[in-house]
């Protein structure tokens, strides 16, 4: 199956939706199903906007913190968001997890009961 190509502004446009989303305490799969787009993706456009690759139409407030070189300030921020989002991921994934094994092992229990005779 061939994928679905994305132009950059396109991809620029629906990261500023995310980043939107994400300020609203949004999960990623929550945010790449409203983006229609793969948490694989989401993850890869993030990574390609941090990269020197991908080079979106700039806003002048983006360009003027640029420009004032707090860049070490804004990695650091830029992290510490990131690895929030990826705990409430984390987080997620287990609170799932969780509910599946409490499933199969209620599915498990009922099989193993044996029927009254009485």
């Amino acid at each position: 199956m061939v994928g679905k190509r994305h132009a950059s502004e396109e991809i620029a446009a629906k990261l500023a939706q995310a980043n939107d989303l994400a300020a609203r305490g949004k999960t990623q799969r929550e945010i790449s199903k409203a983006l229609g787009v793969s948490i694989m993706t989401y993850h890869r456009w993030k990574k390609m906007v941090n990269s020197e690759d991908f080079a979106p139409v700039a806003s002048s407030a983006d360009e003027s913190r640029v420009a004032g070189g707090s860049q070490s300030g804004d990695a650091i921020r830029r992290l510490e968001f990131e690895n929030a989002q990826l705990r409430r991921l984390v987080t997620d994934m287990l609170l799932e997890k969780l509910k599946l094994e409490d499933a199969l092992r209620d599915g498990q229990a009922k099989r193993l009961r044996r029927p009254d005779n009485t």
